[in-house]
């Protein structure tokens, strides 16, 4: 009994060094893909051993849509179709092509510049992806249910933003202060303002792609 006390109080000490965020939109549904991003005030950060990200493309696709990395981090984007795909982008964050190609490509894109790379396809036009590159090691993307949870924080002051693709105004309007040295678990509310998406309608099967 005894060993499931303490082990029932580490638990609840780690889930209360953490910042819980909950994102709705306008209409007051939930917000899936929302990068919460927490930056400590006096700029302390441990950084994490940088391991390779991975987005896929699957049915002609980018999954996952939205994928939030550490600045530094190196991305690599296997294709597992049965067709060939030319990845790119021209953010300013990042420009990079990966030659038509199946399969896996011989190099990882590193991202080394915080900021959000918009992922298109030079074959199919309606492959939108977004990366996320985070100068903070601290951050979290919203589930289905709009909740996001950082954890493992230290007791100190963060600033805490959020971003969304289709987020109508400017990542830094969304800025709020959060001091875990007071609360230790804090929990943070936004109503975002949204865009409609834009989506390019899909190719019919069977139609002008050929071996594409």
């Amino acid at each position: 009994m005894a060993a499931l006390a303490l082990t029932l109080a580490a638990s609840v000490a780690c889930a209360q060094d953490a910042i819980v965020a909950t994102v709705i939109d306008q209409h007051g549904k939930p917000v899936a893909d929302a990068v919460v991003v927490a930056v400590p005030t006096d700029g302390a950060m441990r950084l994490p051993t940088r391991r390779d990200a991975v987005v896929d493309q699957v049915d002609k696709e980018f999954t996952p849509k939205v994928n939030a990395i550490l600045v530094g981090t190196s991305v690599v984007f296997p294709n597992h179709d049965n067709v060939r795909h030319q990845v790119y982008s021209f953010s300013r964050a990042k420009r990079f092509e990966l030659p038509l190609y199946a399969g896996v490509p011989a190099q990882p894109v590193l991202f080394d510049v915080p900021g959000v790379v918009v992922l298109g396809c030079n074959i199919h036009d309606w492959m939108v992806g977004y990366v996320y590159v985070s100068e903070s090691p601290y951050f979290a993307k919203t589930g289905a249910d709009g909740k996001a949870v950082i954890a493992d924080l230290a007791a100190r002051a963060y600033v805490v933003r959020v971003w969304h693709p289709q987020l109508d105004g400017t990542e830094e309007s969304t800025r709020k202060t959060v001091n875990l040295a007071h609360t230790r678990r804090a929990e943070v509310d936004w109503t975002l303002q949204l865009k409609p998406e834009v989506r390019v309608r899909r190719a019919p099967v069977g139609g002008h792609e050929g071996h594409y």
